[in-house]
């Protein structure tokens, strides 16, 4: 790096502030690297007074104010002068019109949207629409909203799942000036209705199967003038009264009025407002976080200085795109010219989709990367003595030579994993997890299993989704990777929980993020607003971290979600589940505990083919699941194993679930146990399991506390 000038700076103030940033790092050839040459991961010196030692740099460490000599603020390495808020290639794209238009220019003729379900409903191959034909619906949809009138500004809802149709209307609204507003295809009557009225929806686009729930409170959404199926047919749409306000038509019928009558686009600027994303919530009222086409643009811009997809690249989208997370894996993806496949609509048919589209990118959640891992794991076991010890060594061979750098023999995957590649379709090269934590083990596993990088992300809506990754060749598990060059983060005090940034070895303490991705505030909402950003523009996540040696970071526990027992210990219940989502029998898992009681109890939807399995073993005869499920020798039987792996993963004493019932019935959205991206409604699991609980505590109370202590 270049010496700096003072005749350069603009104040002295500025001045001493690079100085000091400059003191903390190597000068120029400090760093070689093996082959001699300048090795810029090397050129972080190492921070005393943070209590991290940021020997590979993926982090470095400023002060938040020189006044104070406290440096606690951290900023990725690569860009650590300057957060990032454009693309470094491509600066001029300021807006997702601007980034849809390079993606055309750049790929006009490549395939970006592919489906499997024909027009009469059958599945076959997947079909694809270019980047140039997908602009051409998308300026013939945002013809057809101007041609009924809408005006630029106003808000747009998508209301139905993944397929081809919503990224050209979310296109169509960023080219021609709408606010497009998703809404999760699976909310009720009430959270749909409530997001209608409250972000004032002009247009709504769903599905047939989203329709009769809009026209059951038709007269309740005012403000709606027009309702677009997407997958309907004109002729069999319900007719509206003669004097309803509202217009249903078909989506195909709003792209061929608007080829018609076509409109030049009415590009956004940066700082305009280009979707409200109303965050599901585990209890309360939907709140709409409102990110404008610059905050977007800067997370994605900042992210792909540390991610890189190919043109080549085919990305399996069925995460809801209602949620941030797919938005954002879409705005990459089209920058680059990568090609979506979108499933069939069904979770249960994801592994035809997959083995049909072959995907080389897949993103997903713990919970899915779970069940893979139990899957697996349990197929080997049941192999065959033969069959699991080839796999144990194949799995120690492969993954010894991943956490020391060399090159694994492509013998194991010849004999051993290549058959395990085929589940994914066998071309999988990027796999990415978000949403929730996942166990460093099934990380280090499918790392091993599918042979390819696996980063796992951290992020929320707030902050337009990344707020921290791994970077790609990083093989430590167990965390959530350094700041996107677009933020900057630093630990907050919690001392309530006992966490402080002067704790050893690591700080810890509440996750506060500030830069370009922050979201304008909870639309109409200044209250709930100004109790998350702070007046220096820090943005309070509620999550709980640490920072690992090397600038990386690690989510530990949740502020928001925490309970106190009896005793006066405080409990992180999502920490738990986690941990115990690694036993077999377990499906989901909702474990509960209050300040009126001394331990923690579990709710358990059990994995019906596990415990099948174990009641054959044990030779024991039931007539109803109903009856074994309320089995004393299953509940013990499911408690012993969540006590081995409660031992595995050092829970606290205080920390393991002394009691469990088994239920049949999943948690869900339907059920209204789960939101669109599975984190469990405590609340509604506390009222809806109340008498299970009880039962729980009252079996306690009488029992003898002794055999349930864990040593």
């Amino acid at each position: 790096m270049a010496s700096l000038s003072r005749e350069n700076l603009p104040a002295p103030a500025a001045w001493r502030r690079l100085r000091a940033i400059q003191s903390h790092l190597l000068p120029d050839g400090a760093g070689a690297g093996a082959g001699g040459g300048p090795d810029p991961d090397s050129r972080v010196q190492a921070n005393a007074a943070s209590g991290v030692l940021n020997e590979r740099g993926y982090s470095v460490v400023l002060p938040e104010d020189l006044r104070t000599g406290k440096w606690n603020v951290y900023r990725s390495a690569r860009s650590f002068f300057k957060l990032v808020s454009r693309f470094t290639d491509h600066p001029d794209i300021g807006t997702l019109h601007d980034n849809f238009g390079h993606a055309i220019e750049t790929f006009r003729y490549c395939k970006y949207l592919g489906t499997r379900v024909c027009a009469d409903g059958t599945v076959g191959e997947y079909k694809w629409m270019t980047y140039g034909e997908a602009g051409s619906a998308r300026e013939a949809i945002g013809s057809g909203l101007c041609y009924h009138g809408l005006p630029q500004g106003v808000c747009v809802g998508l209301y139905f799942i993944n397929r081809p149709e919503w990224l050209i209307v979310d296109h169509a609204c960023s080219a021609y000036s709408y606010i497009s507003v998703p809404l999760y295809d699976t909310l009720g009557p009430d959270a749909v209705k409530y997001v209608v009225n409250h972000a004032a929806l002009q247009a709504i686009f769903c599905a047939p199967q989203t329709l009769n729930r809009l026209l059951s409170f038709l007269s309740e959404i005012p403000s709606v003038r027009l309702i677009v199926v997407v997958g309907g047919i004109d002729i069999h749409l319900p007719t509206l009264p003669p004097t309803s306000r509202v217009k249903l038509i078909s989506y195909l019928k709003l792209l061929s009025q608007g080829r018609s009558n076509i409109q030049p686009c009415c590009p956004p600027k940066p700082e305009n407002i280009a979707t409200i994303c109303y965050t599901s919530g585990t209890t309360g009222t939907p709140k709409g976080v409102v990110l404008t086409h610059g905050n977007l643009i800067a997370n994605v811009a900042g992210y792909s200085e540390t991610t890189t997809f190919f043109s080549s690249d085919i990305y399996l989208s069925y995460l809801p795109l209602a949620h941030i997370y797919e938005r954002m894996n879409q705005i990459l993806g089209a920058y680059y010219g990568v090609a979506v496949g979108f499933y069939q609509g069904d979770n249960m048919k994801l592994m035809d989709d997959l083995a049909a589209l072959r995907p080389t990118i897949f993103c997903s959640v713990p919970r899915l990367y779970n069940r893979i891992y139990a899957g697996i794991t349990n197929a080997v076991k049941s192999s065959g003595m033969l069959k699991e010890r080839l796999f144990r060594v194949a799995f120690n061979s492969k993954k010894h030579a991943i956490l020391t750098g060399r090159n694994p023999s492509p013998m194991w995957d010849r004999l051993v994993f290549n058959r395990i590649k085929e589940k994914l379709g066998g071309r999988v090269r990027f796999m990415v997890s978000g949403a929730s934590p996942l166990s460093s083990d099934v990380a280090d596993f499918l790392r091993v299993c599918f042979g390819c990088q696996v980063l796992e992300g951290y992020g929320m809506t707030e902050t337009s989704c990344v707020i921290s990754c791994m970077d790609e060749g990083d093989t430590l598990s167990g965390h959530v990777g350094s700041p996107n060059p677009a933020c900057e983060i630093k630990l907050v005090d919690v001392p309530e929980m006992n966490y402080t940034s002067e704790d050893q070895p690591y700080p810890r303490g509440e996750i506060c993020v500030r830069g370009p991705i922050v979201f304008q505030g909870y639309y109409n909402d200044e209250v709930q607003t100004r109790e998350v950003i702070d007046d220096d523009s820090w943005l309070h996540t509620g999550d709980i971290g640490l920072w690992l040696p090397g600038g990386r970071l690690k989510i530990i526990d949740r502020k928001k979600n925490i309970f106190k027992l009896a005793q006066g210990e405080y409990i992180a219940p999502e920490k738990i589940e986690n941990v115990y989502s690694k036993c077999k029998f377990i499906s989901q898992c909702f474990v509960y505990g209050d300040s009126l009681n001394s331990c923690l109890v579990a709710v358990v939807a059990v994995d019906l083919e596990v415990l099948k399995e174990w009641a054959a073993s044990q030779g024991i005869e039931y007539e109803a699941l109903e009856q074994l499920c309320n089995d004393q020798r299953a509940r013990e039987a499911v408690l012993a194993e969540m006590d081995d792996i409660g031992r595995e993963a050092e829970l606290q004493g205080f920390e393991y679930v002394k009691a469990v019932a088994l239920v049949l019935e999943p948690f869900t959205e339907e059920n209204g146990l789960l939101t669109p991206t599975f984190k469990i409604k405590r609340s509604q699991a506390k009222a809806h399991f109340a008498k299970v609980i009880l039962d729980m505590y009252a079996e306690l109370s009488t029992s003898d506390p002794s055999p349930q202590k864990v040593s």
